[in-house]
């Protein structure tokens, strides 16, 4: 699942969620932050698990699943599908109860026909690049991104590339060869820390990143690279080829593609880098 659908908003309020065994399972704690404003949520939903479910401990209504903290790293936590969350919500007592609970069930209801109808999806993400201030130019070029993106680690699983931390170097294995950075130098020199790096990638950054998951794609199908160290090969061929063209756009411009622009301040960076573009 993308970062993008990985947080959703109500009344102002993010709410994380991830994609587990065919629906929507969302943070506790961050369903009890929304609903009572409590500044110690955690501490709240522990009262409320000793004082309402600690007979039916373990729970068959929550389970622990892995969430992105605001540290950026991933850390188990209470999370609830649709119906659980219904349950767990008419034990909080709160004015926003009922309004949450409209909220969550259209939301697992669009997922649902996202999946029916995968344009649906596409619509939805333009719209929230939109709202956040980006070009339309920009949000082709991202969501082009994505789609090249997803190709290529469609790719890497039918050529047994099995772990996350296996993905994860072959990706940085592309980036250092197309930009001379790993991703975690490259959100440095951007000044990020959890935000996804290719949403803060100007228009020429975008291109470049899909030139070589392209690149790499076509190189893993042609010399049909299997397993890990293979597929090392072709990533850093796939990223050489992006890298070789970014050069030599730098010497014909004689201006350095990777910026350390970002988009965290809308909308005066966004209309910078749109004239940059």
């Amino acid at each position: 699942m993308n970062e993008k659908d990985a947080l959703v908003v109500f009344q102002g309020k993010g709410i994380r969620r991830i994609w587990h065994d065919k629906e929507w399972h969302y943070s506790v704690v961050d369903v009890v932050a929304a609903l009572t404003e409590s500044p110690t949520p955690r501490q709240y939903w522990g009262k409320v698990k000793e004082r309402e479910f600690k007979h039916i401990e373990p729970s068959p209504i929550w389970v622990q699943l892995k969430l992105q903290a605001e540290d950026g790293k991933l850390r188990v936590t209470d999370c609830a599908h649709t119906k659980s969350m219904f349950r767990i919500i008419q034990s909080i007592p709160s004015k926003k109860a009922e309004p949450f609970k409209q909220w969550l069930a259209k939301v697992g209801y669009e997922r649902v026909k996202e999946i029916e109808n995968p344009e649906l999806a596409q619509q939805r993400m333009r719209q929230i690049y939109k709202a956040k201030g980006y070009s339309n130019a920009w949000i082709e070029k991202r969501i082009r991104g994505i789609a090249i993106r997803d190709e290529l680690v469609d790719e890497w699983k039918n050529r047994d590339v099995k772990t996350n931390k296996e993905f994860a170097i072959l990706t940085s294995e592309i980036s250092k060869a197309t930009f001379g950075l790993t991703p975690k130098n490259y959100k440095g020199v951007k000044g990020l820390k959890s935000q996804n790096l290719r949403d803060h990638m100007n228009e020429l950054e975008l291109i470049f990143g899909m030139l070589g998951e392209k690149a790499t794609t076509e190189i893993a199908k042609a010399t049909d690279a299997q397993g890990f160290n293979q597929n090392e090969v072709a990533a850093h061929k796939g990223g050489k080829i992006a890298g070789d063209a970014r050069k030599n756009l730098e010497v014909e411009t004689g201006e350095k593609v990777v910026s350390s622009s970002n988009y965290l301040n809308k909308p005066e960076i966004v209309k910078k880098l749109e004239r940059k573009n």
